[in-house]
């Protein structure tokens, strides 16, 4: 089988605001929500600055009870599904749950809850380890949790790939309508850790940016001054369904899912193949899976780290895609204004790809103001632009070599 399937609700909490609303409206502003860092001392840190999520009240979405069972990826993830459920007008419980599936992306899932235990047993020993931080740190605890709020008894899963693992889970939830075995999948990625282990794990690496004095300006992808990412956190969650059930519902279409298409490096644990192979070759691939020449696309959603090796190695590889036509493409990155929210970046830049089909405008790349003789495409620099837009493509290229990219269009009926 090879259903279509399409996009009837979406939903994300970003650096910009605990809505949608506020995180597109934010986007198009050229807005950054990069600050400093205030969910841990991080004065010691050579990069005291992230992109957090501000404001958010477990409570207001979740019984307290249960939500102090849950880490912090799982809290957020509830919030947000609850809000894409309800813009796709489905109400809960959902009638046919053995039909629905979930599919969650992220990286890290609820580490914080292994320091957590850490720190309680040298305190006072394991009768006071809280018992449900074993099962709080698992990274499906996401999807698990997404499943009960929904009452979603179909397909399960639960993608960690890296800075890939939304946009992988979005493409792989597809799979499940275009084969049949859904008519729903909730699907979408998160990361909601902003901690010391991985801020100081990149510092040692030298990652990250160091722009502590001016936030705002720190995440400056394809900008001949970047210093590094901005980690952050965010989640996404998409509605997708089978044409057919969402025709016999009448359910608004937002979007249609096109393509989408996964690929391996092979090459450095934190360090993308210096010819863009596996970008490459996903972007290809995700093309070829959605039945579409390169001269289809009317916008590509970057990766755009902001990091001097990624940026001009996408750069390269677009070039290497679309030819000559590559300089006539609208390339921006959502990452100049949110940080890189890892698991969750992929789903937030495809509700941006969404967004930017329905609204007919493309959110700037903020902070480039010094050109990059090797980054040299229209990066769509500072302000927002129009442009009747029909077919998108966006990339993530995670550590470990892990790239997916997916393609979204406008639904023609």
């Amino acid at each position: 089988m090879n259903n279509r399937v399409v996009v009837t609700g979406m939903a994300a909490m970003t650096p910009l605001g605990l809505t949608w609303d506020e995180t597109w409206q934010g986007l198009l502003a050229g807005r950054s929500g990069i600050g400093p860092i205030t969910q841990f001392d991080a004065s010691d840190s050579p990069s005291r600055i992230a992109g957090e999520i501000r404001g958010f009240e477990p409570s207001k979405h979740i019984d307290p009870k249960e939500a102090r069972r849950m880490a912090r990826c799982s809290q957020v993830s509830v919030a947000v599904a609850q809000a894409a459920l309800a813009d796709a007008g489905l109400e809960l419980p959902l009638e046919n749950g053995e039909r629905t599936g979930v599919l969650m992306g992220t990286a890290v899932g609820g580490f914080e809850q292994s320091v957590i235990v850490t720190d309680g047993h040298r305190a006072k020993g394991w009768g006071r380890v809280n018992p449900f931080s074993a099962i709080a740190m698992l990274a499906n605890m996401p999807a698990h949790h997404v499943s009960c709020l929904a009452g979603a008894t179909g397909p399960i899963s639960t993608e960690v790939a890296a800075c890939a693992s939304g946009t992988q889970a979005v493409g792989q939830a597809a799979g499940f309508i275009r084969l049949g075995a859904a008519d729903v999948m909730i699907c979408g990625g998160v990361e909601a850790l902003v901690h010391f282990a991985p801020i100081t794990s990149f510092c040692a690496m030298r990652a990250l940016s160091t722009r502590n004095d001016d936030p705002a300006r720190a995440s400056r992808p394809f900008d001949a001054d970047r210093d590094g990412f901005v980690y952050s956190e965010g989640c996404a969650i998409l509605v997708l369904e089978s044409l057919e059930h969402a025709t016999a519902r009448g359910a608004s279409v937002r979007a249609e899912f096109l393509g989408h298409a996964s690929s391996s490096d092979a090459y450095h644990v934190a360090q993308p193949h210096p010819e863009g192979r596996g970008a490459i070759g996903a972007m290809r691939r995700a093309l070829m899976d959605g039945e579409l020449a390169p001269g289809a696309v009317d916008y590509v959603n970057a990766h755009g780290t902001s990091t001097p090796i990624n940026d001009v190695v996408e750069t390269g590889a677009i070039k290497e895609v679309f030819g000559p036509r590559a300089y006539a493409i609208p390339v921006s990155s959502t990452k100049s204004m949110i940080g890189h929210a890892m698991g969750g970046a992929g789903a937030i830049e495809a509700a941006v790809c969404i967004a930017t089909i329905e609204q007919g405008v493309i959110h700037p790349t903020i902070n480039l103001e010094t050109p990059d003789p090797q980054c040299d495409l229209d990066y769509v620099p500072e302000k927002a632009r129009r442009a009747d837009v029909r077919v998108t493509l966006s990339n993530s290229f995670g550590l470990g070599g892990q790239n997916a990219c997916l393609i979204l269009g406008r639904f023609e009926g």
